[in-house]
């Protein structure tokens, strides 16, 4: 079977880590260069002072970026997510919303810079806004790319 947008972002909604997190992933687009995610901000998933917990934040931000590469890239090249950073700006309260972008130029960028084998390192950014469209937290994920070894020695 094979996973399509829809189906992605309702299995990553139900998956446990996210459910249990307050994670709701709203959409992965058609052409795998767009993903919303929300935290609920819930007794569940805020911290000792009634706000986001920072984790949660975090866990919000962490696959979707490598996720929107790799699937744009294909079964050909190996992708994960490396390091993040997070700079918390405000109280996150209520729903909070991550939006994700891959254009597919920028996959193409990528995919031209691990042809043939070398590692490529990444850094995307996003940022997470409450319910007034404020600025709650600024991410940044580096993601690595490399065309898997027997792609490139295929083409030797």
């Amino acid at each position: 079977m094979r996973i399509t947008p829809r189906r992605l972002a309702a299995g990553m909604s139900l998956w446990i880590p996210n459910l249990f997190s307050g994670i709701r992933v709203r959409r992965f687009s058609e052409d795998w260069t767009h993903a919303t995610v929300e935290l609920h901000v819930n007794v569940f998933t805020r911290n000792y002072v009634k706000t986001a917990f920072g984790g949660s934040m975090s866990a919000m931000t962490d696959p979707y970026f490598f996720m929107l590469v790799m699937h744009q890239l294909g079964r050909d090249y190996v992708v994960w997510d490396t390091r993040g950073e997070i700079e918390f700006l405000k109280p996150g309260r209520g729903v909070l919303t991550a939006e994700f972008s891959v254009p597919r130029e920028k996959a193409e960028e990528l995919r031209q810079r691990a042809h043939g084998g070398g590692k490529v390192l990444e850094w995307f950014e996003t940022v997470i806004t409450d319910g007034d469209g404020d600025t709650v937290a600024r991410v940044r994920r580096q993601v690595y790319i490399r065309e898997k070894k027997r792609v490139a020695a295929a083409r030797r």
